[in-house]
């Protein structure tokens, strides 16, 4: 079950229960800086600036639950404990909000009209950055309706004990989490790389990068791995000595391989660098799961 669970955030999980607005900004500011930004940010077409939202909506994961083609569905067709739970009909559901209340729902989860969400990553998006956010915007705004509208969520009693165990929590936890949690800071020679790493890797493996318990481990596992390896778990999703590592060989393939190559060396120099900086020794064991 929980090596689901990183998958599910890339879904909004919309439960009925209001919270107050949790004040503005989200993240660690030095990470949301407009310099740092993915490749394509700086498009000056709509175009292309549209097609770099395109590409984040991969990166980041929103066409993982969401679907390709974005118009949701039950999560229990992926995992049986969690039908009931929706990721959300975005052709059907953006047209209901403006783009504030939008910003406001990915950057500190919280529904403008349902209120409450469950592992929508706010967390992470928290820390990308405005020129990013805004391509994402606006590629999402050209989806045209289509589908159905998806039912609301309706918690089971196995999902509410997964709510009470912490194995699902509330989105804008999740961003008071990341809020309070600092990547390590490895000067300027990282500085894009550690941007790119805290809105991709942070997702499964924390957001410090300290691991997730027996979920992700701490990525000073890096050390592990020779650059050429790391590219390959990143571009094909392929372990070390060819494992496969479950989870992280599906992300590797529908997430990261829509890096630039300029990115995926950025993220590779950064888990690396704060790997030796730790003083971990090389590990031969597990791998990145």
């Amino acid at each position: 079950m929980r090596h689901f669970l990183c998958l599910l955030a890339s879904t909004s999980l919309f439960a009925c229960s209001a919270e107050n607005d949790i004040g503005a900004g989200g993240g660690d500011a030095s990470l949301r800086e407009a310099a740092l930004k993915f490749d394509g940010a700086d498009a000056t077409g709509e175009a292309a600036r549209i097609a770099h939202g395109e590409r984040l909506a991969s990166v980041l994961g929103c066409k993982g639950c969401h679907r390709p083609n974005l118009q949701g569905g039950n999560m229990g067709e992926f995992e049986a404990e969690l039908d009931g739970i929706y990721a959300s009909n975005l052709t059907t559901e953006l047209p209901k909000m403006d783009d504030r209340a939008l910003r406001r729902l990915l950057v500190k989860g919280i529904h403008p009209m349902r209120g409450e969400m469950w592992l929508m990553p706010s967390g992470v998006i928290s820390r990308v950055s405005d020129p990013d956010l805004d391509a994402l915007i606006a590629y999402l705004r050209t989806l045209e309706e289509a589908g159905k509208p998806t039912p609301p969520t309706r918690l089971t009693d196995i999902t509410r004990e997964m709510v009470e165990t912490g194995e699902l929590s509330r989105s804008s936890a999740q961003v008071r989490q990341f809020a309070e949690a600092q990547m390590p800071d490895l000067g300027s020679e990282h500085r894009w790389g550690r941007y790119l790493t805290s809105t991709t890797c942070a997702e499964c493996h924390g957001p410090s990068l300290e691991g997730t318990g027996d979920f992700a481990p701490d990525l000073a596992i890096a050390a592990a791995y020779s650059d050429d390896e790391l590219r390959k778990l990143l571009t094909e999703g392929v372990g070390k000595d060819g494992r496969d590592l479950g989870l992280m060989s599906f992300v590797g393939v529908e997430h990261f391989s829509h890096l630039t190559e300029r990115e995926r060396d950025a993220i590779i120099a950064y888990v690396k660098a704060r790997a030796a900086r730790a003083g971990e020794p090389p590990r031969t064991a597990t791998a990145p799961q």
